[in-house]
């Protein structure tokens, strides 16, 4: 199973972006195999639909869900059309890596 993590750079100890369509970076943590992955957002300056082209991208990636601070009503709308469940986080000075290892824990 995977889990997107918006993130601000593109590795663990990066902090976690509490935007979804703009955020900088996405950790892609594959919870079977215990790896992480960080693709750039390239959708992150687009003059609008930033939140409905990444949903798309969450999907092709193959996520089954997305861990993030906020969800647009256009992205909320697509990821649920794709199934794939939202977490919502309300901490703005936490680590990629402090999510991972709540999700380890769980």
């Amino acid at each position: 199973m995977k889990t997107i993590i918006t993130s601000t750079g593109d590795n663990v100890a990066s902090k976690f972006d509490q935007r979804f369509g703009r955020a900088g970076w996405f950790c892609v943590y594959d919870r079977d195999e215990r790896t992480t992955n960080f693709i750039e957002n390239s959708f992150k300056n687009t003059n609008g639909g930033a939140g409905t082209k990444t949903s798309e991208m969450v999907a092709e990636l193959g996520a089954s869900q997305v861990i993030s601070g906020d969800f647009g009503p256009k992205a909320k709308n697509m990821l649920e059309k794709f199934n794939i469940q939202m977490i919502i986080l309300d901490e703005s000075n936490i680590s990629v890596q402090d999510i991972i290892n709540q999700i380890i824990k769980n």
